[in-house]
């Protein structure tokens, strides 16, 4: 690894952690003010249904913050145990800038893109396995096909 990816992957981590501890004081203060909300006696039912929407609202963002919090605690792992940067599915590096504009990625765009037409890692990992064969098989297809296709 080049000493200028280095010294970026060095970078993205501490964007990482300071954005794992923003998402940790916001949950941690979602939490509370859902609890200050239901501590407080019921207005009238305009009240009770504006409480109601903002819990949902909360809890829609806890999901979503939580969800993230589990990909910046994966990418920190994958940081420690050196396989960061790498695409989960093709095993390459993945280009900086990607890195940059998602700290978190695991994936080049390429799997990415096939992991969503597919929506599932099993499907994209077959299809890439499909890619990647060289021996022939039943289907013809070649990458040069399917670039075709896609353009």
């Amino acid at each position: 690894m080049g000493r200028g990816r280095k010294e970026a992957i060095l970078q993205l981590r501490n964007v990482l952690l300071k954005r794992r501890d923003a998402l940790r004081k916001a949950l941690a203060g979602d939490l509370s003010s859902l609890k200050e909300l239901r501590n407080q006696p019921g207005g009238d039912a305009i009240d009770a249904a504006l409480d109601c929407a903002q819990d949902e609202i909360n809890s829609q963002l806890a999901e979503v913050e939580s969800r993230e919090l589990a990909q910046i605690e994966k990418a920190l792992e994958r940081m420690r145990n050196g396989t960061y940067g790498v695409c989960e599915v093709t095993g390459k590096p993945i280009p900086l800038a990607r890195l940059q504009a998602l700290p978190y990625a695991t994936m080049c765009v390429e799997a990415q893109r096939e992991l969503e037409r597919h929506g599932s890692l099993d499907h994209a990992s077959a299809d890439w396995g499909k890619l990647l064969d060289s021996s022939g098989g039943d289907n013809d297809i070649t990458i040069n096909d399917i670039e075709m296709d896609v353009s």
